[in-house]
């Protein structure tokens, strides 16, 4: 009966995706969703994109291996990332009145750097959709009682998930989150009151003493240059990598107004973080109500214990609710994370390569949705492939942002708040970041200065060279035309 219930909320969400395909009539409407969504929906799209698999199933699991310090990148890191989008990026960016985040770096650089650096925000996506994928196959393969393989649970959930994508894009992602939030929020806040209830758990306190005197709360690094300097690249891997994305773009892009898409993703990043404490909490009670089913699936996959906790432990109709709001997480967060590469690809890399003359709206559209597709099918392979190599979900999602901090957000913030960014700078700057990124992941990947952390200040010293040495260059040229003249 699980199962059919679970059957019965994947049909309820595709019928929500296909209504939404009535309201796409152009790629704008697609992309957009005709920049008409009010602020809740906004919030919601911002809260619910973001609360994924990762955040249910690989934070609480980090949480159980390590400790909080090691959660540093995703919540704290997500959500910083989201603020600051909001407060210094949305307001500029939502002027503009672009279609995509790469439109921005085509109008203030050019072509050549449109392309490469929406190839590089594409990229970053496969980690973080293929994680959602993941996470949809363990479920299936948990509902089932291993029934359903968890490959064969991945390829079902990306199938579930391109359905309702595809038809509606932007409209489907906004009216199906408004719902998933709905059912994540309560969902998940009363499932945590029964386990409060539980005599073994027997409230909050309880669950966060046993949790601090097994040192679990220890979150600052040691006073060690090595650790501190891990420990704040982790923080800002994600807190600037995922700054320069689409999907955050899209959802202040699709606001009705300027002030919504400030604080409509500023308030969406402060919930994540304050929400996200609810799955820590559920899966460190499962140590105080079975310590014994607990050692045994650390030991196998620590991701598994929340799911496997709430099948084992609480009554049908709390089943229900839970998994009711975990596919809810999964699903808001793979689609609207599978729509924004797509996107980007077609508007971005696959329109610039085509007669512009021959591309019509309805043509563009049809190549969004063609990438969809494609898209979709290079998740599936990674996905399994990451089950071979035992990638956890959080890695998965900590390894996504990489190639963005590194070639992406300086030049973002340099072209929106410095007027002598040039396109000079900008190439430097995406070739270095890219160029110490890549080779320090070869020569030194476990060094106290992580890879990406040290493509972005190359990329950061590129821009600054390259933009003061086409500056240098307008000055001489200027001061000769004077000089001849005279």
């Amino acid at each position: 009966m699980l199962i059919g219930f679970v059957i019965l909320y994947l049909v309820l969400s595709i019928g929500i995706g296909l209504y939404a395909a009535t309201k796409v009539h152009t790629a704008s409407d697609y992309i957009t969703a005709g920049r008409a969504l009010p602020m809740i929906v906004v919030v919601a799209m911002v809260f619910a994109t973001w609360f994924g698999a990762e955040t249910v199933l690989g934070i609480p699991a980090t949480f159980l291996d390590e400790n909080l310090g090691a959660t540093i990148s995703d919540p704290f890191g997500a959500s910083l990332a989201l603020i600051l989008f909001g407060l210094f990026f949305a307001r500029p960016l939502y002027r503009m009145k672009l279609l995509t985040l790469g439109d921005f770096f085509r109008q203030r650089y050019n072509r050549p750097i449109e392309v490469v650096i929406s190839a590089a925000i594409a990229l970053s996506y496969l980690g973080w959709v293929s994680a959602q994928v993941v996470a949809l196959g363990l479920v299936f393969n948990v509902l089932s009682d291993g029934l359903i393989t968890q490959p064969q649970g991945i390829l079902i959930g990306a199938a579930v998930v391109l359905l309702y994508t595809l038809f509606g894009g932007m409209w489907s992602v906004a009216l199906t989150t408004l719902v998933q939030m709905t059912v994540i929020v309560a969902g998940l806040l009363w499932i945590a009151k029964l386990v409060a209830d539980m005599p073994e758990v027997n409230g909050i306190a309880p669950v966060i003493e046993h949790a601090a005197a097994a040192g679990k709360f220890e979150f600052w690094p040691p006073l060690e240059w090595a650790a501190v300097v891990t420990f704040v690249a982790g923080f800002l891997t994600m807190g600037l990598g995922s700054i320069p994305q689409q999907d955050v773009f899209q959802r202040a892009n699709a606001s009705k107004t300027e002030r919504i898409a400030v604080w409509g993703t500023v308030i969406g990043g402060a919930l994540y973080l304050l929400f996200a404490a609810v799955p820590i909490y559920l899966t460190y009670s499962a140590t105080l109500v079975d310590p014994a089913m607990t050692s045994e699936l650390l030991a196998q996959d620590a991701q598994l214990v929340l799911p496997a906790f709430v099948k084992t432990h609480l009554p049908f109709y709390a089943q229900i609710i839970f998994y009711g709001a975990l596919l809810s997480v999964i699903m808001s967060t793979a689609s609207g994370t599978l729509l924004a590469p797509s996107v980007t690809i077609s508007e971005n890399i696959i329109k610039e390569f085509m007669p512009h003359h021959r591309m019509s709206q309805k043509t563009l559209l049809w190549i969004t949705r063609s990438v969809v597709v494609a898209f979709a099918g290079l998740v599936v392979l990674y996905s399994l492939w990451s089950l071979n190599t035992q990638t956890s979900i959080h890695q998965m999602v900590e390894n996504a942002y990489k190639v963005t901090l590194a070639c992406a957000f300086v030049p973002l913030i340099a072209g929106i708040y410095w007027k002598r960014a040039s396109n000079t700078g900008a190439a430097l700057s995406i070739a270095l970041g890219f160029a110490v990124w890549i080779a320090m992941e070869f020569i030194a990947p476990d060094a106290a200065l992580p890879p990406q952390f040290a493509g972005l200040i190359a990329s950061a010293i590129g821009m600054l060279a390259g933009s003061l040495r086409a500056l240098e260059g307008r000055l001489k040229s200027g001061i000769g035309f004077f000089y001849n003249r005279g």
